[in-house]
C-alpha cells in the first residue's frame, strides 16, 4: 500500500523499492504467491508509466517465483501488453482463456483489457474488445489487489478513446476513474486519470471551434496543473511525466 501511495505521487524509485521488500518479506513468510501478486503491481506500474523494460523484467519475476496463480498470471499479462510485448501476452491470455473458461473477472475484466490493450495501435479494436467489460462488473472488487479495484478496463478504454481522436468520450472514462475515487484508492489508475482528462480536453481543443475550443482548452490546462500539482516532486526522469510537461508547455 505503502509503495502505491509513493507511486500515486509519481515518487517510482521509492515505490520500486518499497515493493522489492514487500516481496522480500512474503518470500520470507512463506507467502510466494502473494509476493509474486506484489511484483506483478509492481510491474504494471511501471508499464503505465513508460518504464518498459522494468516492467517486463518485474513481470518475469513475479512469474518465476508463483508461475500457477490465476491473479498472478492476469497481471502479468496486462504487464506485458502495457509494456508492448503483445506476443508474450496473447501467449497468457490463450492459456488463462483456457484455463478459466467460465471464470467472470477473467472473462469480462481481464482479458478484454488485456488484448484491448495488445490492440492499443488499432483504436477501433481495442473499444470492441472492452465491451465485456462495460457496465456493472466494470467496477467489481478484485480479491487479490491491495484495494478495491484499480479499473483497469476503465483506464485502458479511455486510452483508446483518445488513440481514436474521441476526446470526449476518452475524458468520460478518466472521469468515471476519479469519481469512483473509493474504489480506486492509491492505485496509479486514480492519478494518471487526471492526465488523461486533461489530454482528453487538450484535443477536444484542437477539434471543436470558437468558444467551444477555448473552454475545451481552459479544462486542459486546468487538468495538466492538477497532475503536475500532484506530481510536483515526482522522480524526473519518469517518461509519463516529461510527456505531461512537454505537453503542458505546448498547450500554453
Amino acid at each position: 500500500m505503502e509503495a502505491d501511495t509513493e507511486a500515486y505521487a509519481g515518487h517510482v524509485r521509492k515505490a520500486r523499492e518499497l515493493s522489492r521488500k514487500s516481496v522480500e518479506s512474503a518470500t520470507r513468510a512463506d507467502s510466494k504467491e502473494n509476493g509474486a501478486i506484489w511484483e506483478e503491481n509492481a510491474a504494471v506500474r511501471e508499464a503505465a508509466f513508460g518504464n518498459d523494460a522494468e516492467s517486463k523484467k518485474a513481470a518475469a519475476d513475479g512469474l518465476k517465483l508463483y508461475p500457477t496463480s490465476q491473479g498472478v498470471d492476469v497481471e502479468a499479462a496486462l504487464a506485458y501488453a502495457m509494456a508492448g510485448d503483445a506476443a508474450h501476452a496473447e501467449s497468457m491470455a490463450q492459456d488463462l482463456n483456457k484455463r478459466f473458461p467460465l471464470d467472470t473477472q477473467v472473462q469480462t475484466l481481464w482479458l478484454p483489457a488485456i488484448r484491448a490493450q495488445e490492440a492499443r495501435k488499432n483504436a477501433a479494436a481495442a473499444i470492441v474488445d472492452l465491451q465485456p467489460a462495460s457496465g456493472p462488473m466494470e467496477f467489481a472488487d478484485i480479491p487479490f489487489v491491495a484495494n478495491l479495484s484499480c479499473l483497469y478496463p476503465t483506464y485502458i478504454r479511455g486510452e483508446a478513446y483518445l488513440e481514436a481522436g474521441q476526446g470526449k468520450a476518452a475524458a468520460e472514462e478518466f472521469q468515471k476513474i476519479l469519481d469512483h475515487g473509493g474504489l480506486v484508492w492509491n492505485c496509479w489508475t486514480g492519478a494518471l486519470a487526471k492526465l488523461g482528462v486533461a489530454r482528453a480536453n487538450a484535443l477536444q481543443a484542437k477539434t471543436l471551434q470558437g468558444a467551444d475550443a477555448d473552454a475545451a482548452r481552459v479544462r486542459a490546462l486546468a487538468g495538466y496543473k492538477d497532475f503536475l500539482a500532484l506530481w510536483k516532486d515526482g522522480d524526473a526522469d519518469v517518461p509519463i511525466l516529461k510527456q505531461a510537461k512537454n505537453e503542458y508547455l505546448k498547450l500554453q
